[in-house]
């Protein structure tokens, strides 16, 4: 990658963001559940971002980064690379389904109390503008429409810096109580 002082706007921020967490300590892996106890899923996105807790594996995998939560809000974004692309040579559908599933997923993450979790139960993408490497940053904005004791829905527009639409979704997420790993969390 560029020296981070050469990069423009947006992905000057996501280099800043991932540097960030790396300084505190933050690295790819799995929190140990004693790390998580205690925690709202808010703060828990906010520890991961602070680099105080590891950030999935897989943000590297597909060069995203979370840069931002608030209540029932959260901002995804990735840089599409030519590993990302599918045999047509734009950037694979599954690629935006997995940026807007992470920001859709934290959105509502940033809403439930320490104890609960959540999983995608349904997850619908519409792309309307295919990406490449060209096109730069592209960012994931979800906002929680509805949270419920069990359920949730949320809804997010994947953009450019430009304002551009490249595709947008909602989904629904079940929500239930964390239980340690390996265990069968939803019976």
């Amino acid at each position: 990658m560029k020296d981070d002082r050469q990069l423009p706007g947006w992905a000057k921020q996501q280099a800043e963001a991932l540097q960030r967490m790396r300084d505190n300590g933050g690295s790819p892996g799995l929190a140990r559940l004693d790390q998580l106890a205690g925690k709202s899923g808010r703060e828990i996105l906010e520890a991961m971002m602070a680099g105080e807790l590891p950030y999935p594996p897989m943000n590297d995998t597909m060069n995203m980064s979370l840069l931002e939560v608030g209540d029932g809000h959260a901002v995804f974004q990735g840089i599409p690379l030519l590993q990302h692309y599918n045999p047509l040579g734009t950037v694979h559908g599954g690629w935006f389904a997995t940026l807007l599933d992470s920001a859709l997923g934290c959105a509502v993450q940033t809403t439930l109390s320490a104890g609960r979790t959540y999983t995608t139960a349904e997850l619908s993408i519409n792309i309307v503008r295919p990406a490449s490497q060209q096109t730069g940053p592209l960012r994931a904005v979800a906002r929680v429409l509805y949270v419920g004791g069990q359920m949730a829905t949320v809804e997010a527009r994947v953009e450019d810096e430009k304002g551009g639409l490249y595709a947008h979704a909602t989904s629904t997420c079940f929500i239930y109580k964390a239980r340690g790993r390996g265990e069968n969390a939803l019976a």
